[in-house]
């Protein structure tokens, strides 16, 4: 590896690079957000050296008392923000929170729905995946492609016959808000559950810009907090009260033992800014998303969800079979400094699409740095030109570099700042 000063230097190269890339880009990943300064500057306090295994006032070590002191203040501006009866703040990642729900929710062998992957469902709520770690089975749910939902009346049908432990909602292509109170009446006739997994859609939900699960009948919410939601990287789960007990055992010392407290401390902050922020930055956030749909299809593009608008969340997918797949449209588009990614659609059968037919765009990163419908509007003609119009690349790479330039300011937060200053 060669010397220290060496390592060093690569290292502090390698990161010089990636923070120029992306201060002359287009960001534009759906699971992606920034921090403001605030909240970044709590990562490399001290609480980052530190263990608080257990729960407020019953920790196995000592030195916690500012340490409760500030998990008390997470879980109280959590529930205040999503008006829950209960919430557990320790997970650090949502895949570590959908563990959890499930082993809160089921026992091994029980047979749970979910959404395929290639119909937006996460990978956490497969069978090879986290559901798979408890040893559940997982039935799809049917799916109205056209309609871009779950079929409710098919799955009621299935459900008569097989009756699911959980029903599992959320998904990480998710365009539209999705069937939370028609399943809630299904598994109440069977004792199930409802999981929503708001990963995604959770700063939505927190603006009051797309369902509230909790409202509708969902019994857990879990989510990480760091896509929609403009938080530190892990997660929270949400549940009514009867649940709180099995929910937090198995978080801890289910899946969790010491929780990251330095963004425990750093989700404070991101928290407050949400309850002043939010509501203005989720409504512009769909606003983007559904103007940035609209001029991608009246350029030609083949926009999933026209029927219904497009989308109502975050997120734009587009089919790009035509253009030769996601992974070459998202490799061309990088090329110029636009970041998205190749996503599955629900035609795409896993196993024969090593290279799925749609890409997924996500505009909430792009309105926290200040961007509204004029910009989506470029940013769609970018899009054309590049793959439509095959345009010079060095050309549409200066063309983004001088849109991104007006925009390196986080916006709805306390103190705006530059985006992606580092020291």
């Amino acid at each position: 590896m060669g010397s220290y000063e060496d390592v060093l230097g690569k290292l502090e190269a390698a990161v010089v690079r990636h923070n120029s890339f992306y201060k002359e880009s287009l960001p534009l990943i759906a699971s992606e957000n920034l921090t403001c300064s605030i909240t970044r500057k709590y990562y490399s306090s001290d609480l980052g050296h530190r263990y608080a295994e257990g729960k407020i006032g019953e920790r196995f070590y000592q030195g916690c008392d500012a340490i409760d002191e500030i998990e008390q203040l997470a879980l109280d501006l959590t529930k205040k923000l999503f008006k829950a009866e209960h919430a557990n703040v320790q997970p650090i990642s949502g895949v570590v929170a959908n563990i959890a729900a499930f082993f809160a929710l089921t026992k091994p062998s029980d047979l749970i729905m979910a959404l395929s992957i290639p119909c937006g469902g996460h990978i956490s709520h497969d069978r090879f995946s986290a559901a798979g770690i408890r040893g559940l089975r997982v039935e799809y749910y049917p799916f109205n492609v056209e309609e871009m939902e779950i079929d409710v009346d098919e799955t009621k049908k299935i459900a008569e016959k097989l009756r699911p432990r959980v029903f599992v909602l959320g998904s990480s292509l998710i365009l539209f808000p999705q069937p939370v109170r028609e399943l809630a009446e299904i598994a109440s006739e069977f004792d199930s559950k409802v999981l929503y997994d708001a990963s995604h859609v959770l700063g939505l939900i927190a603006g009051e810009e797309f369902q509230d699960p909790l409202r509708e009948g969902a019994d857990v919410v879990t989510a990480s907090t760091h896509k929609t939601f403009f938080g530190p990287q892990r997660a929270i789960i949400l549940s009514k009260k009867e649940l709180a007990e099995e929910i937090d055992k198995a978080v801890f010392p289910g899946v969790v033992s010491n929780h990251h407290l330095n963004t425990l401390t750093a989700l404070v902050v991101s928290l407050a800014e949400m309850l002043e922020f939010g509501k203005d930055y989720a409504s512009q956030v769909v606003k983007n998303a559904k103007r940035l749909a609209e001029k991608l299809y009246d350029l030609g593009f083949k926009v999933i969800g026209e029927s219904k608008g497009f989308t109502a969340s975050h997120q734009v997918a587009v089919d790009v079979s035509d253009l030769g797949g996601g992974s070459k449209v998202a490799k061309s588009l990088e090329r110029i400094n636009v970041v998205l990614n190749k996503n599955l659609l629900p035609w795409d059968e896993v196993s024969k699409s090593p290279d799925p037919s749609g890409i997924r765009m996500g505009v909430q990163e792009v309105t926290r740095l200040g961007m509204r419908e004029d910009e989506m509007e470029e940013i769609a003609e970018i899009i054309h030109s590049c793959l439509i119009k095959e345009d010079d690349v060095f050309k549409l790479r200066q063309r983004v570099k001088e849109l991104k330039q007006k925009f390196r300011t986080i916006k709805y937060t306390f103190e705006e700042e530059e985006a992606y200053s580092w020291e």
